[in-house]
């Protein structure tokens, strides 16, 4: 514990310089997180002492060589940095630059056309790149259009729903107030029909000439003509049988009385009706 607070007594000074020192609680877990902190400092330290040495010495390599070449210019081409031209100077700077960009170790062209062909491979790679996100550029595009074509038949499919429903509203509107009408006058005219059976009531009319008793007869004479039909055809087969002259006689003259009995009774109850019939006043229709 001592001992660690000491290194980090002597980790804070060093860091700190002149500046003093901050107050902070000496307890283990504070000491251990300033311990450990002082540790990889110090290692960060010794790294970067270790690669500023070594830029050094490449520096100091680079010099060397460059000292060498100098000394070999001069000997076998006797030229010098101060003896070229702004032309030569310009020439040298740009592959110097150029050596840079592409991060080669030196200005040779073992070194610059292995750079080269890995450029001009980004380059390939970038232009396919390119043309595949064109093609996914222009796929969107046409999906665009065809999502905007499709929103506009939409919005016109809309419109003409709209319209269509303003137009179906204004029918069912109508036919509500037909059946509404229709509702009001069935129900005026059944008030009307009641009270022209009640008048008829009362002025001693025969229950047997209403509506509803003349619908029935109408309905039991044609389920007897039904039933006529099967005699008539049994009645057939007995046609070429000889009559009885005297009985068919007798027969012809009973259906004569009780035909003309039927047409006198009905004569007499229409014209009873038509006399005795006044329709009651009509029920104003709102």
């Amino acid at each position: 514990m001592e001992e660690k607070l000491r290194r980090v007594s002597s980790w804070l000074k060093n860091s700190l310089g002149d500046q003093p020192i901050p107050p902070y609680e000496a307890d283990a877990r504070t000491v251990d997180i300033l311990y450990e902190l002082a540790e990889r400092s110090e290692s960060r330290d010794g790294d970067v002492s270790l690669l500023i040495e070594d830029m050094k010495q490449k520096a100091a390599e680079y010099e060397s060589d460059g000292l060498f070449l100098q000394e070999l210019l001069m000997e076998s081409l006797h030229l010098s940095l101060n003896s070229l031209s702004k032309a030569s100077t310009s020439y040298l700077n740009n592959l110097v630059d150029i050596a840079l960009a592409l991060e080669t170790k030196d200005t040779s062209l073992a070194s610059f056309i292995p750079a080269i062909n890995d450029l001009t491979s980004h380059l390939y790679a970038a232009e396919s790149k390119n043309k595949d996100l064109e093609l996914e550029l222009n796929n969107l595009r046409r999906k665009l259009t065809s999502a905007l074509v499709l929103e506009k038949r939409l919005q016109d499919d809309v419109m003409k729903t709209e319209d269509l429903l303003i137009v179906e509203r204004a029918k069912a509107d109508s036919r509500t107030q037909n059946m509404k009408f229709l509702k009001e006058k069935s129900e005026d005219i059944k008030f009307r029909i009641k009270s022209a059976e009640e008048q008829l009531s009362a002025s001693g009319l025969d229950a047997s000439l209403t509506h509803e008793s003349l619908v029935t007869l109408s309905e039991k004479l044609a389920e007897l003509k039904k039933q006529a039909v099967p005699l008539k055809k049994k009645l057939e087969s007995y046609l070429d049988l000889t009559p009885s002259p005297s009985l068919a006689r007798v027969k012809i003259e009973e259906a004569k009385r009780e035909l003309e009995a039927l047409e006198a009774e009905f004569s007499t109850k229409v014209d009873m009706t038509a006399l005795s019939v006044t329709l009651p006043t009509k029920r104003p229709f709102v």
